[in-house]
């Protein structure tokens, strides 16, 4: 004859609820630490590396691409175009927010725009130095037409070469040695046919400055 099973002890009932596996608080807790990692890693640790980085393989670009006048004052980055009017110097393109770099490029001006005129005004001008319009003159769209940053320091070669009567007669230079010198500062597309070749005027005036003394 088999034992007699032991009585079964009854389970007393919960005193308190299980925590819920998803909760506000939890959720807001999660997206504040992620947040924050988000902010450190992606804000402070990835430019520092990728800074750190650069200075090795290229220090003058990860510093900003800064150029010096002959006596070493900072003239400013070969990256960003400057506002040149001398007669000795090269020009850049004409620029729509008066090479202000914290303005950004501005969207192109309608027909009844006010400040349309000024534009208009200063290529009417340009046309004026370079070309005389009403005998079938010719100037580079370059020269007249602002980039889309209104900052970019460089010029087809043909906005440059068509500068060189006006800086020689303001300097001592002849134009067969301009010619040579803005030849000598024409860069090409690294890959051929993408891309077309350019001069970074910025560049040009500082190499020319320490030929006229200046």
């Amino acid at each position: 004859m088999s034992a007699p099973s032991p009585p079964v002890t009854p389970v007393p009932p919960p005193t308190s609820r299980a925590p819920r596996a998803h909760t506000l608080t939890g959720h807001l807790r999660a997206a504040g630490i992620f947040l924050v990692l988000t902010v450190l890693v992606t804000g402070f640790a990835y430019p520092a590396v990728v800074t750190e980085i650069a200075h090795v393989i290229d220090p003058g670009a990860a510093g900003g691409s800064l150029v010096y006048y002959p006596n070493g004052t900072l003239a400013g980055s070969s990256l960003v175009a400057q506002n040149t009017n001398a007669p000795y110097l090269f020009w850049e393109r004409p620029s729509a927010t008066d090479y202000n770099t914290t303005l950004g490029a501005p969207t192109p001006y309608g027909p009844s725009e006010p400040a349309l005129q000024s534009v208009l005004n200063e290529t009417i001008l340009y046309m004026k130095e370079y070309g005389n319009f009403t005998v079938n003159g010719t100037l580079p769209f370059w020269f007249v037409a602002p980039s889309a940053s209104s900052i970019d320091p460089d010029l087809v070669p043909d906005a440059v070469l068509i500068q060189i009567p006006r800086v020689a007669n303001a300097t001592n230079l002849s134009i067969s040695y301009l010619l040579n010198f803005v030849n000598e500062h024409i860069v090409n597309p690294f890959i051929p046919y993408v891309g077309v070749p350019y001069v970074d005027v910025l560049d040009l005036d500082l190499a020319l400055l320490p030929l006229i003394g200046r």
